[in-house]
Formats: C-alpha cells, structure tokens, sequence
C-alpha cells in the first residue's frame, strides 16, 4: 500500500485522475445509441494517450482493452466489442490511466438515450452510496465504516450489493491493499490514516446480489439478469477530509 508522503506525489496523483476524469465527461455527450463499446474504448483510449498517459487496463493480467464496458446486467469487466448499444440500455464504464509512475480509477454508469425509471432509481442510488460511503473516509476512522455506509444506503432502498468484488487502494499500482468491500459492520478492518489513496466503487444490483463470472473470464454478470450500475471514484484522505481525485 502507496501512502502518499507529499504535496509533489499527490499533485501527480491528482494528473492521473484528471485524466479519468476527462474522459469520464467527455463520454457524457458521446455515448449514444448505435455506438459499439469498441467505438467507447477506441474514444477514450485516444483521450488517455492525446495526455502522454497509457491505459491502466489494457494488458493488466491479459485484459485486452483500455476501459470495461459494462452493459445492463453486466456488473463489471465487460469488454469492448462490436455489441451496439441501444436505446434503453444503461453502460457503466470504467478507466484507468497511468501517468508519472502514479495510477487514477474510477467508473460511471450512463444512459443510453431516454431510460427507465427503475433504471433511473438505480443509477441515482448508487451514485449516493459512493458519496456516503466516502463521509466515513476520514484519518482515524475504520476501513469497514465506508463499505457499512453503502450498505445501508442501498439496502434501504432494496438493492443488492455486490459482494464479489472490491475497491481497493490505488497509488503506483492499480490495485493494492486495502481490498474495500461495499457491505459489512462498522467499526472493523485498518486504521485510515491520512495520505492513503483509495478507490471506493459501489456495485449495485436492483435484484438479489449474486454475480457469475462469464467463460471468457472476465465480464461479471447478475445472477437473476438484474441491471446492475457502477460508481467509482479514487479518493485521498487528507487531514481535512476525503479528496476525490477523479471528479
């Protein structure tokens, strides 16, 4: 685990993430119907490299492409090909990009035209999981009072949370310790101390919270065909609270 010592490893860690961030805004207006998630991976990887960036993605343990393309009942690791999105579909989408030996993260999930209200409700929760879950990234706080914090948001409102996958830390590697999971008590795991990097992403499903893994070992599926959204952000813990760094 990276625990950033200085003003000069943040302010790089704070490139990386702008990098993320950008392409997470510019694929706002150009994600649209009939597009291929190939046509969104080429697009963002075009951006990452225009910033002198490489994809953190992109042959990390053989994965192929620059970001996940992940769509409807798809959790997470979707990857890109000629699949066209259509009208209706929710993608969530998540980007790496390294730069100055440090990595950034983070995911959205997306409409794809006009959408459903369940869909809708979804995507929102799940958005305001993250920003509660991170209220708790605090120096001297406990690890396990984010991922309670999402918990009980989604639960209230009768989501599934994804137990299957984690956030993790984030710094000169893409993932390090600490796996963050979205559930759990409070008031457990590692100490947050100030000048930790870590990225906090709630995997929500409208149904029940089992995954599958699909054959080609990667895309993560829900179990009963639920959608399922994504929200991820890298997040710094400073003295004076949580920094996000992707947004």
């Amino acid at each position: 685990m990276v625990v950033i010592k200085s003003k000069a490893e943040l302010d790089l860690m704070r490139i990386a993430g702008s990098i993320v961030k950008e392409v997470l805004e510019k694929l706002e207006e150009f994600i649209k119907p009939g597009l291929t998630t190939l046509d969104i991976d080429k697009f963002a990887e075009n951006i990452i490299s225009s910033r002198d960036a490489l994809p953190s993605f992109k042959g990390y343990r053989g994965y192929p492409s620059a970001i996940c393309a992940s769509i409807n009942e798809v959790v997470v690791h979707g990857i890109p090909s000629d699949r066209k999105i259509v009208e209706g579909d929710i993608i969530s989408v998540d980007v790496g990009a390294y730069k100055n030996g440090f990595h950034g993260d983070a995911a959205r999930t997306y409409a794809v035209g006009k959408i459903s209200k369940e869909a809708e409700d979804l995507m929102r929760v799940t958005k305001e999981s993250f920003f509660k879950g991170i209220e708790k990234a605090v120096d001297g706080g406990r690890l396990t009072d984010i991922s309670h914090a999402v918990q009980v948001h989604c639960e209230s409102h009768g989501y599934g949370v994804v137990r299957d996958f984690f956030g993790h830390g984030i710094g000169r590697e893409m993932h390090e310790e600490p796996a963050i999971p979205n559930y759990g008590r409070p008031n457990r795991g590692l100490r947050l101390r100030a000048g930790m990097v870590l990225a906090v992403e709630p995997m929500v499903t409208a149904g029940h919270y089992s995954v599958r893994t699909l054959k080609d070992g990667w895309t993560a599926v829900t179990e009963d065909g639920s959608l399922a959204a994504h929200y991820e952000n890298t997040v710094a813990i400073t003295p004076s609270g949580p920094e996000i760094l992707t947004m």
